[in-house]
């Protein structure tokens, strides 16, 4: 295994920042704090921006007009994203593309993705709160159903003149992110003989219904309500391992937020305490600041190597070979417990300043126990990998 990231990725580094340099955590704060409090939009100008910068085409294959990247180079243009709290649905619109461009339909895929690249199309996806390894967990059911004449609500492509079957789904998803400003919604489900399939719906596609909620760190979600959903063979990715990949893009890139999240509020921590002064010296000098500044600096860093390598084995591995499943719930764990060991250490730290509204500090918080919940917590990944361990040493 090696660390060093390629020039490749070194320009995609470069390339996020020079987008992000510009932004700063917004003042809104967290509905806890605030009730009805919501960013009710991602931000346009930085989404065009990440268009025209290419990073919105970085891992599509350079047939849909991308640059072919991989893991590795989202997971760094995702940490540049966290360190400002970007608002915007980077990883969820990439991820989408990137399984879609695996295991999807290949004219719907050539349809959509070149437009992804572009900043044309938002995706979003729907995932349960839990590591969600079993398909039963999935609230969403895929039947078949006899292929329709024609699709009334020309919301999705059908291809019944060939005489393919279609889907019905339904059930309900909820804490979908962006849902309001995705122009479709990939959903898991669970089809009536236990395997796990992706579904691709557009929010406007008849029987789809959004209800609003409001993430912990201040954003509008949505409740996405299916009510028997017809939708045809091209808008359902039902390849063995299809939800299972998704899951994995989408629980490694929520790590690679955790660590630039963790880094930028160590940044500001370090630069409070080397200020802030008691008894004529600053309080960074004394020992018991110290300490917990270096015990959260360990927890970056462990943060940091797990997600690499999370990321490394997702890229590199052939179907079969070299599993990350194990690799994945280790980064989600550190990732989980050390982000939420950075805001808390960085809190107390900050002293009574940190409480207050008018300090950015309490955004980054917000955002930390978001990203900490989101695809399940420390525990749930705790649980997985104990099966892993428990299936090998029974295999």
């Amino acid at each position: 295994m090696d660390f060093t990231f390629t020039e490749e990725q070194q320009a995609a580094t470069e390339a996020a920042r020079a987008v992000f340099s510009g932004v700063a955590p917004d003042g809104v704060p967290s509905p806890a704090l605030v009730p009805g409090a919501v960013s009710e939009d991602i931000d346009r100008p930085l989404w065009a921006g990440l268009a025209a910068g290419d990073l919105l085409s970085l891992t599509l294959s350079p047939q849909h007009g991308g640059a072919g990247l991989d893991l590795v180079a989202l997971c760094l243009v995702l940490r540049e994203s966290a360190r400002v709290l970007a608002r915007v649905p980077l990883l969820e619109t990439c991820a989408v593309a990137m399984a879609l461009q695996r295991y999807g339909d290949r004219g719907l895929a050539a349809e959509l993705l070149p437009r992804v690249g572009r900043g044309e199309l938002i995706l979003t996806v729907g995932a349960n709160g839990r590591s969600g390894h079993d398909p039963a967990e999935l609230a969403v059911t895929a039947g078949r159903v006899a292929p329709a004449t024609n699709d009334p609500s020309g919301e999705a492509p059908t291809d019944a003149a060939d005489g393919a079957a279609d889907w019905v789904l339904d059930g309900l998803q909820s804490g979908v992110p962006w849902a309001q400003a995705a122009d479709w919604i990939a959903v898991p489900a669970h089809t009536d003989e236990g395997r796990a399939v992706v579904a691709l719906v557009r929010p406007t596609h008849e029987g789809v219904t959004l209800a609003e909620q409001v993430s912990t760190n201040g954003e509008l979600f949505a409740e996405v309500r299916l009510d028997s959903v017809r939708i045809d063979n091209r808008a359902l990715m039902d390849a063995a391992g299809a939800w299972d990949w998704l899951r994995a893009l989408l629980t490694t890139g929520t790590c690679a937020l955790a660590l630039g999240l963790g880094e930028a509020v160590l940044a500001m921590t370090s630069d409070y305490t080397g200020k802030r002064e008691q008894f004529g010296f600053p309080v960074a000098t004394f020992q018991s600041v110290a300490v917990q500044a270096a015990d959260r600096y360990i927890d970056l860093r462990a943060m940091e190597v797990t997600l690499w390598q999370a990321a490394w084995r997702i890229s590199t591995r052939a179907d079969g070979a070299l599993p990350a499943e194990g690799d994945i719930a280790v980064a989600k764990i550190w990732a989980s417990d050390g982000v939420r060991r950075v805001v808390q250490t960085a809190q107390h730290l900050h002293g009574g300043f940190g409480a207050d509204t008018d300090c950015p500090l309490h955004r980054f918080h917000a955002w930390a126990k978001q990203i900490e919940l989101s695809l399940g917590p420390a525990a749930a990944h705790e649980e997985a990998l104990g099966d892993l361990l428990a299936a090998h040493l029974l295999g």
